[in-house]
């Protein structure tokens, strides 16, 4: 059957596909993470899996589409370095639900949930919302330094200041982070204020933006200040100093610091079930917050959209997460011997070449049962 309006056969199965595979879910931006750039520019603001919401925001922004999709790129393959060596490793899988069990619908609705058969609030959904709005700022902002459109650049707001008693003064191109910021919080978190929990707790709709924006202050606290020198044979009498982000390798590893110090919250819809000690903990604006306790990850769950970690290469010597004790769940592990190739003893020949011996070399590698 041929679809009206798909003019290649491989991008009208894509959208099928979205369709098919979660007919009742609500769409996820996430996706564009681990989707190729072709499909994305054929499909368009319209076709792509978001919600109405920001499919309008899409059309009327659509310069911004290449740093959207960058952002949840570099989102993906920041949340699966941090995450490698564990039992949750951030991996990914076709359709809306990217993670499996994330939110698709906690974009901004106070009816929203959790993947239908996945468990909903974890440490782990608490990360992802956290990375992907970190992620969005990093892009969008990196996009206006470096000029690709018009209506963002440079932070010019520093510019002129500084203190010439100590010979430095404010200049060069500062990242624009508060308009990343803004496109964020305007995407994600449909522009409203961060909503704070009431007294009986939080909604899914308000820890997730929490979350989101702790992964957003996240830029803003791993920012650095860069200087350069000028002066007679670099005397360095005056310096021109500009504030530029961290690469995104340091942001994910603060997140992933909130991460394993992240605090459990009570949940408003979950009356009954809320423990006393849940009620009144104080949260810091730079805390991640969860509901539920995490699953172990040990075993495959397709229903649920957990991996396991049957097959997964472990560590016979490590006493830590990556250690087969401990990554394997004590179900043992098996011993490979994989045979390595590689170039070695390489010298470079006159005139103009190297030449290299093929080195062959036997290791053992191990995986879980």
């Amino acid at each position: 059957m041929e679809t009206r309006g798909c003019g290649v056969r491989h991008v009208c199965a894509v959208t099928v596909l979205l369709v098919s595979v979660c007919p009742p879910c609500t769409a996820s931006w996430m996706w564009l993470g681990v989707t190729s750039a072709g499909v994305l520019e054929k499909l368009g603001c319209t076709d792509l899996p978001l919600s109405h919401r920001q499919q309008e925001l899409c059309r009327r922004k659509s310069f911004l589409l290449p740093s959207i999709q960058d952002g949840a790129r570099l989102a993906v393959a920041e949340c699966q370095s941090q995450f490698r060596q564990e039992r949750w490793n951030c991996s990914t899988r076709e359709g809306p639900a990217v993670f499996g069990y994330e939110s698709t619908s906690g974009e901004g609705t106070e009816s929203s949930t959790v993947g239908q058969n996945g468990p909903e609030g974890t440490k782990e959904t608490a990360f992802i919302y956290a990375v992907m709005a970190a992620g969005l700022v990093h892009a969008v902002t990196r996009s206006c330094s470096h000029g690709n459109m018009t209506e963002c650049g440079c932070d010019a707001r520093l510019q002129g200041g500084g203190s010439a008693a100590e010979g430095w003064h404010w200049g060069g191109c500062s990242d624009h982070v508060q308009y990343g910021t803004w496109f964020s919080r305007r995407f994600i978190d449909n522009g409203a204020k961060n909503v704070s929990a009431t007294r009986g707790g939080y909604t899914l709709t308000s820890m997730n933006q929490h979350n989101s924006e702790v992964g957003r202050q996240a830029i803003h606290g791993t920012m650095s200040t860069d200087c350069r020198c000028h002066g007679i044979s670099g005397s360095c009498a005056v310096k021109t100093c500009w504030k530029t982000m961290a690469a995104f390798e340091r942001v994910g590893a603060y997140l992933k610091e909130r991460y394993e110090r992240s605090l459990q919250v009570s949940d408003r819809s979950r009356r009954k079930t809320r423990r006393k000690d849940q009620r009144r903990l104080p949260v810091d604006k730079q805390q991640l917050i969860f509901f539920n306790k995490s699953p172990n990850y040990c075993l495959e769950d397709r229903r649920r959209g957990i991996a396991g970690t049957r097959g997964r290469r472990c560590n016979r010597t490590s006493s830590g997460s990556d250690g087969c004790n401990l990554l394997c769940c004590g179900r043992g592990y098996n011993t490979h011997l994989v045979r390595h190739v590689q170039r070695c003893e390489c010298k470079f020949v006159w005139c103009c070449y190297v030449r290299c011996r093929r080195c062959e070399s036997m290791n053992d590698m191990h995986t879980c049962k």
